[in-house]
């Protein structure tokens, strides 16, 4: 079974988050609420949630910096709470990467329903398998054969990957800085052998950092995301 998705309102107006939060809590969903964009990035320190309702017009720092900062750093869906009606308003907040919109007011069930659609686009795009179309990616200090599932460090050290450590190394390579729940990573890495719960991923990732990382202990290129699953921490070069 899988857990309730879950949804972080960051709006300034205590009514609204509230409303909306107990809307949502009454339709199944796990909602967080946040008043700001600092009480947002405590929220995301934390989770990874599946969508963000992100109010526009706030005080300080507004919906649309909130939401450009976002995008420098996940790619979590977001939909806007907006007063503004004027369609170069709604445009320009869609060019900062937010997935929709709800024009102020709104019934409750608009929200739900465009929070729905999102949510089934996200789930029908694939992620991105396969789409390297040459032989080596380069990653820290490490450089990934694909040809020859080998995997060599920059002063020369060559280290063997098993099927399973090369699977999710690739998984890993093919999505940077995406976080990667454990669900995805199991249907990406084993399918539909996957069976529900199952936490063997974490034993694969603590062995993939055995070999990759110079302190498996404080990881830096696969990071921890509490309640989120893992990530890419670094940037990735096709060559």
């Amino acid at each position: 079974m899988k857990d309730k998705p879950h949804i972080v309102i960051v709006d300034d107006h205590r009514e609204i988050r509230d409303l909306i939060g107990d809307y949502l809590t009454g339709h199944g969903y796990r909602v967080s609420l946040a008043d700001g964009g600092d009480a947002l990035r405590k929220v995301l320190k934390y989770n990874a949630p599946d969508l963000i309702l992100l109010d526009v017009m706030m005080p300080g720092e507004d919906g649309l910096e909130i939401c450009r900062n976002l995008r420098s750093e996940t790619q979590v869906p977001v939909i806007f709470l907006t007063a503004l009606a004027e369609d170069t308003d709604r445009i320009l907040g869609l060019e900062m990467g937010a997935d929709d919109y709800v024009v102020k007011p709104f019934n409750p069930r608009e929200v739900l329903a465009r929070i729905r659609a999102v949510l089934r686009r996200v789930d029908n795009v694939p992620f991105n398998r396969g789409k390297f179309s040459k032989e080596t990616i380069r990653f820290d200090q490490w450089t990934l054969d694909l040809g020859r599932r080998e995997l060599e460090r920059s002063d020369g050290l060559t280290v063997a990957l098993s099927t399973v450590d090369f699977r999710l190394l690739k998984v890993f390579l093919e999505n940077p800085k995406a976080v990667l729940t454990r669900e995805k990573l199991l249907d990406l890495t084993v399918g539909k052998e996957a069976e529900p719960f199952d936490r063997s991923i974490d034993n694969q990732v603590s062995r993939l950092r055995k070999k990759i990382e110079a302190n498996p202990k404080n990881p830096r290129i696969i990071q921890t995301h509490w309640g989120g699953g893992y990530s890419l921490g670094v940037d990735v070069e096709i060559t």
